[in-house]
């Protein structure tokens, strides 16, 4: 697994609070896919972070077990009756055999190795039952000024490059090699209105930033001021509409 750029409480505190909460979008299109008309027994939400998508997965499972490898994000979680959130790894999962229902994966895929914790959701999910790894990728793209895509793409992500992540696409042999078929893959869209400050707070929870902060190479507070003297010049109003999109790919323990 990749190092955590999120082991850090100020990261986490910010990913809380900054983070769109577009999970029950995701969640809906599951729920249609699968046929789930009635919560399942238990679902297993991976790489939880601090526990949006577990909230979403409140009302199509009784039980909720939810992991990240950072402390600092379980800890910030927001606590609910059904969820039990633990510090673990995707590669070291603390659940008996054949005994989940449902294995969500929300954004973080990338970061796993994927032999380590295939095995490890192959070992705890119920025979025929599935897993859904999805993302949610941030495009950009401003529907009130398209200028700001270039920004983005160009003196922004120059300036705090993205550290190394495995986006190596996971074929469908791939799949049927470490135990899963792949039954479908949809992708979909979501907008979210940001003012600029808003927009800046989220651009402080990206790994790019947080790793430029946390190896050194900036302050929170010098990134943000940059962030804020070029980032309210692109909006043409007080909120403008961004649009994020992501695959979600649905598998079967074979």
């Amino acid at each position: 697994m990749s190092p955590s750029y999120f082991d850090h409480k100020s990261a986490a505190k910010r990913y809380r609070d900054a983070r769109p909460y577009f999970h029950p979008v995701v969640i809906s299109r599951i729920e249609a896919f699968l046929g789930i008309d009635r919560p399942v027994g238990t679902a297993l939400d991976v790489a939880c972070g601090t526990g949006q998508s577990s909230i979403a997965l409140r009302d199509v499972a009784t039980k909720i077990v939810a992991i990240d490898r950072s402390p600092e994000m379980i800890a910030l979680a927001e606590l609910d009756e059904k969820i039990i959130y633990q510090v673990a790894s995707a590669d070291d999962i603390p659940i008996d055999g054949d005994c989940v229902d449902l294995i969500t994966v929300a954004c973080a895929f990338h970061w796993f190795d994927r032999p380590s914790f295939l095995a490890e959701a192959r070992r705890v999910l119920r025979q025929s039952s599935h897993m859904v790894i999805y993302n949610n990728t941030f495009t950009g793209n401003m529907k009130e000024n398209p200028k700001f895509h270039d920004w983005i793409h160009g003196t922004h992500l120059t300036r705090y490059p993205s550290p190394p992540r495995n986006m190596t696409p996971f074929t469908e042999e791939e799949a049927q090699e470490e135990g899963f078929f792949l039954l479908s893959s949809e992708k979909y869209e979501n907008d979210v209105t940001f003012t600029s400050l808003h927009l800046i707070e989220y651009l402080l929870t990206q790994t790019n930033v947080i790793a430029a902060v946390e190896e050194g190479k900036e302050s929170l507070e010098s990134v943000s001021a940059w962030l804020d003297s070029e980032v309210p010049a692109y909006f043409p109003l007080k909120e403008a509409t961004f649009e994020f999109r992501g695959p979600i790919d649905y598998y079967r323990k074979a």
